[in-house]
C-alpha cells in the first residue's frame, strides 16, 4: 500500500537565515528597549558613577603605601574641612606618619611630616619647585621671580642677596623704629578710647607689620592711606591663597577679591618704583630696600656704559652684582613677594610674642633689663646693629617664639616629575608635596619639653645644636631670603616695646587655642591693654 508523506525539509542554509533573522529581531528589540528606557538622567548617572570610580581608583593608585584615608569623598575630598581648618586635625595628620596624603578636587597632596622627609623635599630642586597654590600665579603673576626654577631662580636671587646684608639692614633701622614709635602711640590711644578694656590686638599687629614692611621695602614713596588700605585688603589676599581654594577666579569669591587686592598693591608698588628711580638717579640717599636695589641697577648700567666706551675693566669698580634694568612692574612684583612672605608670618609672630611676654612677666623683666643695659640706661637711644648684636636674651625669646608657635606651618611644592621620596614610595608627577615644619620644631629629642616656652634653651640648653630641626625659614635653594631681617625686626620691636610700654593680656579659654588662617593666631585674637611705661 502506497501512502504519501507530506513533510517539508528545509536546507541548512535556510535554517541559518532564519536563526539570523530571529537573532537580529531579538537584539534589535533589546537595544530598542534600552534606548527607549534611557534618558538624560540615566546617562548622566552612568557617567557620574564612572567618574566617581575613576576618581577613587586614581586616589588609591596615587596613595600607594603611605598613610591616608582608604577612600576619598568623591571629587571634593576633605574640602569642607579645609574651609575652616582645625589645628588639631593638622597635628593628627602629622602624627599619622612621616608621609601621609589627602586628595582635594583634582589635586593629590603628599604631606611630609618628619624632619628628614621635610629636609628632603626642601633640598630636591630637581624634583620639586615651590608652587604656593593654583591661584597664586594669578595673584603674584606668572612672571614673578618666585616661580622661576633652577639657574634662572639662582641668578635672580643673587641680585637680591645684597639687599639683606648687615650694611643694608642697618640702613632700614631708622624707618622701622619710626613705625614702632607711631604704632606704640596708637596702641595707647586704642586702650584709652576703649576706657581701659581689653580689645583684640591681632588686627592691630597686622597693620603694624604691614606698615613696617612698606616702610622698609618702599620707604616714604607710599602714603599712609595706601599702607592702611593694603593692610586692610591684605586679608583678601591671604584668604585667596589658602592651601585649599577654588583654582579659578570667579566673581565675588575669595580668589576674585584677592586678585583685586593684589592688583591694587602691585599698582602702588609700581608707582613707588618710578619715584625711586627718579630719586636714585638724582643721587638721593638710600632709605629702603627699593632704593638699594634700584641704585644697584643704576651702578650696573654705568659700569656697562664705561666698558662700552673702552675703559679697561681694571680701572673700574665692578658692582658686587651686575644687574639688568628691571621695569617698574617687575620691581613691584618682587617687592610684593617680600610683602607676601612677611605679612602673615610677621603678624603671627608679633601677636604671639606680645601675648607670651604678658603671660610671663619674669621673661619680660629679663628682656627689659637687657634692653636698658644695651642702651646704657638711656631709653631714648635709637637702634643700631651693634645694639642688636648684644641682645642675647631678646634674641633667644624671639627664636623660642618662632619655635613654639612657628608662623609658617607648611610650604607647598609641586612635583615636576615622579619623585622617589623613599625606597618604597614615589610621589606622582603633578602632585603637591607639602613639607610641614611644626613637628620638627616640637621634636622632644631636639627640644626637650617642646610644649614649654623656654628661651633659655637657646642660651644654656642644646637648642642651637639642633640646626637640622630649625626649619622656621626653610632650607635649601629656596630658604627665606629675609630670615635675618625678620628676626632682627622682632627683636627691635619687642625690645623697644618692653622699655616704653606696659601691657596686660586678658587670658580666656581660647588664648592658647590655635586658629589657622594662612598662619596661626590665638583663637581669641589676643586681648590686650597698653599703658605708657613711667
Amino acid at each position: 500500500m502506497t501512502g504519501t508523506v507530506r513533510s517539508t525539509f528545509a536546507s541548512p542554509a535556510a535554517n541559518a537565515e532564519r536563526v539570523t533573522a530571529v537573532a537580529d529581531k531579538y537584539t534589535g528589540g533589546l537595544i530598542s528597549n534600552l534606548l527607549e528606557q534611557a534618558n538624560g538622567w540615566t546617562v548622566a548617572l552612568t557617567v557620574l558613577l564612572m567618574l566617581v570610580a575613576y576618581d577613587q581608583f586614581k586616589y588609591i593608585w596615587n596613595k600607594g603605601s603611605i598613610v591616608g584615608p582608604w577612600m576619598k569623598m568623591p571629587f571634593m575630598g576633605p574640602f569642607l574641612e579645609s574651609v575652616n581648618p582645625k589645628f588639631e586635625k593638622y597635628v593628627a595628620k602629622w602624627d599619622s606618619g612621616a608621609l601621609s596624603c589627602v586628595s582635594v578636587f583634582h589635586k593629590f597632596v603628599v604631606i611630609a611630616s618628619s624632619r628628614d622627609m621635610v629636609r628632603k623635599v626642601f633640598n630636591s630642586p630637581s624634583f620639586v619647585k615651590p608652587c604656593v597654590v593654583d591661584v597664586a600665579q594669578k595673584l603674584l603673576r606668572p612672571t614673578n621671580w618666585v616661580f622661576l626654577d633652577g639657574k634662572a631662580h639662582v641668578d635672580y636671587r643673587k641680585g637680591l642677596n645684597g639687599l639683606f646684608t648687615r650694611q643694608a639692614l642697618a640702613l632700614y633701622l631708622p624707618g622701622q623704629e619710626e613705625v614702632f614709635d607711631k604704632y606704640f602711640a596708637r596702641f595707647l590711644r586704642i586702650t584709652k578710647e576703649n576706657e581701659g578694656k581689653p580689645v583684640p590686638f591681632m588686627p592691630e599687629f597686622r597693620e603694624l607689620n604691614c606698615a613696617i614692611s612698606c616702610r622698609t621695602f618702599v620707604g616714604h614713596y607710599i602714603s599712609e592711606a595706601a599702607v592702611k588700605k593694603i593692610a586692610n585688603d591684605y586679608y583678601n589676599i591671604t584668604a585667596a591663597l589658602e592651601l585649599v581654594n577654588f583654582p579659578i577666579i570667579i566673581p565675588f569669591t575669595k580668589t576674585w577679591y584677592g586678585r583685586k587686592a593684589s592688583d591694587m598693591v602691585m599698582d602702588e608698588f609700581a608707582k613707588c618704583a618710578a619715584k625711586s628711580k627718579v630719586r636714585m638717579r638724582a643721587g638721593g640717599d638710600l632709605t629702603c630696600i627699593m632704593d638699594a636695589w634700584i641704585k644697584s641697577m643704576i651702578e650696573s648700567e654705568a659700569y656697562r656704559a664705561d666698558l662700552a666706551k673702552g675703559i679697561a675693566p681694571e680701572k673700574l669698580t665692578k658692582p658686587s652684582s651686575l644687574l639688568r634694568d628691571f621695569t617698574d612692574i617687575e620691581i613691584a612684583q618682587t617687592i610684593f613677594t617680600f610683602l607676601f612672605a612677611s605679612q602673615d608670618a610677621s603678624s603671627s609672630a608679633t601677636t604671639w610674642l606680645f601675648q607670651l611676654m604678658a603671660d610671663r612677666p619674669d621673661v619680660l623683666d629679663r628682656v627689659r633689663q637687657e634692653q636698658l643695659a644695651v642702651r646704657d640706661g638711656d631709653r631714648s637711644r635709637r637702634l643700631t646693629m651693634d645694639m642688636l648684636d648684644k641682645m642675647t636674651f631678646t634674641r633667644a625669646v624671639v627664636k623660642e617664639t618662632l619655635r613654639y608657635r612657628p608662623p609658617v606651618l607648611m610650604v607647598p611644592y609641586l612635583a615636576k616629575k615622579d619623585f622617589p621620596i623613599t625606597d618604597t614610595y614615589t610621589v606622582p608627577k603633578g602632585s603637591m608635596v607639602v613639607p610641614s615644619v611644626y613637628p620638627s620644631l616640637h621634636d622632644p629629642v631636639a627640644y626637650p619639653s617642646p610644649s614649654t616656652f623656654d628661651p633659655d634653651r637657646w642660651i644654656t640648653g642644646t637648642a642651637e645644636q639642633a640646626s637640622k630641626n630649625w626649619l622656621v625659614f626653610g632650607t635649601g635653594p629656596h630658604y627665606c631670603l629675609g630670615q635675618t631681617y625678620a628676626q632682627l625686626n622682632l627683636m627691635g620691636l619687642i625690645g623697644k616695646a618692653s622699655i616704653m610700654l606696659d601691657w596686660r593680656h586678658e587670658i580666656t579659654p581660647l588664648s592658647e587655642e590655635i586658629k589657622v588662617f594662612a598662619t596661626i593666631f590665638p583663637m581669641d585674637d589676643c586681648l590686650l591693654t597698653f599703658e605708657e611705661r613711667p
